[in-house]
């Protein structure tokens, strides 16, 4: 008999956490597991890349109340009748207000948001809540499993989130899985009680498929051959370091450098209006460009001459691994975790999080050219698959 699995996410937008869902589910064996997909929304570029054999389910009836205008949910709720919900929506609109920590405010809605949403009725061998936050709480106040886990794709130091609101749901979870093994002593140093529980699950990557697809698209219309390519994937947000990244292609021009920085990415309305503003500001249009989203980044990556990720913070990029299986020259910031992905000096270089300490390390990687060779050779001889990390999935149920 099938084992039946149920994934909680909030939905299939462009991030690293929602690849990194789509590249698990495609790696298990349907043969031996049924599998269920809960949305909160039930949207997202990687919607269409969800494996057939999975099951999607409705999303919760009432979440998108709390994602809506405030106004317009409660007039939602009046009409329909729902007086405790709407009284729920108002009391969660106070906390959108209020709480300035993005983090925080999302971990303090979830009761309310609780309040106006029913549980499953199915009974689940594992429920996996596949993000921090109203995934982890959802498996553990609305599903009813043998065994509980919550995934956490994040630094939990540098996340902003309080901990005293997550130790309950974390303890009351069989297994708490992270993604790099500085992102579990980040989860260990703030659940020092739980860190029997706390394991490390790399996400999966294929180099064969991310070559394959490499090949599929040809971009040579979008990518000038005459100028140095450099790509960037990243949300288009201040977490990002888009904004640093701006302003170091600012500096490559001002010194004579023929330069096109391509971003594959989006953001909030007012993210990519802000950037763009800056873009013009710094007279960019025609050297930093917002490519927006791609579900293949893949042919771009191989296009570039040197990968970028200038980010203030990241857990595990998946990004900058997907590019050290394309081979390229890999440029990242010193953000905490920045050494479980490169070894500075070796298979990429580490510079500082500013515009000038990202702007000299790509002088360096354009003008050294043994640097640059050798880290492409030393990045070669990496074995960078890791489709066996399905295997300590399947060891969770164990």
């Amino acid at each position: 008999m099938k084992k039946k699995i149920l994934f909680v996410m909030h939905s299939l937008h462009c991030g690293g956490a929602e690849k990194s869902l789509i590249s698990l589910l495609e790696s298990i064996n349907y043969t031996h597991y049924e599998v269920d997909l809960l949305l909160f929304k039930k949207e997202g570029i990687f919607l269409s890349k969800v494996p057939e054999e999975v099951n999607l389910l409705d999303e919760p009836v009432n979440y998108k109340l709390f994602d809506m205008p405030i106004k317009k949910a409660v007039f939602h709720c009046l009409k329909e009748g729902k007086l405790t919900t709407a009284i729920n929506r108002v009391q969660a609109g106070y906390i959108f207000k209020y709480e300035a920590n993005r983090a925080k405010c999302d971990q303090k809605v979830w009761k309310y948001v609780s309040k106006s949403i029913k549980g499953l009725e199915t009974y689940y061998d594992m429920a996996v809540g596949y993000l921090e936050k109203a995934p982890i709480y959802f498996i553990n106040e609305k599903v009813t499993a043998k065994k509980k886990i919550g995934w956490v794709h994040t630094n939990y130091s540098n996340s902003g989130m309080d901990s005293t609101i997550d130790y309950p749901h974390y303890e009351s979870l069989d297994y708490i899985v992270t993604v790099s093994g500085l992102c579990k002593e980040s989860l260990i140093e703030n659940f020092k009680k739980l860190s029997e529980k706390i394991t490390v699950i790399h996400n999966i990557l294929s180099p064969s498929i991310i070559n394959k697809m490499s090949l599929i698209k040809n971009v040579e219309t979008e990518m000038d051959d005459e100028a140095i390519k450099i790509v960037t994937v990243a949300r288009l947000c201040h977490v990002k370091g888009i904004d640093i990244a701006i302003r170091a292609c600012r500096l490559l021009i001002e010194n004579g450098y023929n330069i096109e920085w391509y971003v594959l990415g989006t953001g909030s309305k007012d993210e990519i209006e802000e950037y763009e503003k800056l873009i013009q500001k710094e007279n960019l249009q025609k050297s930093f460009i917002l490519l927006g989203v791609k579900d293949n980044p893949y042919p771009y990556i191989r296009k570039t001459d040197i990968y970028v990720q200038p980010s203030r913070y990241e857990g595990k990029s998946i990004a900058i691994e997907e590019a050290k299986i394309l081979n390229k020259p890999v440029i990242i910031t010193n953000f905490s975790t920045s050494k479980d992905q490169i070894e500075d000096e070796y298979n990429g270089l580490i510079v500082e999080i500013d515009p000038h300490s990202v702007f000299h390390g790509i002088v360096r990687m354009i003008e050294e050219d043994h640097f640059r060779d050798r880290l492409i050779t030393n990045v070669q001889s990496e074995q960078l698959g890791n489709e066996h990390e399905i295997k300590k999935f399947y060891a969770l149920f164990n």
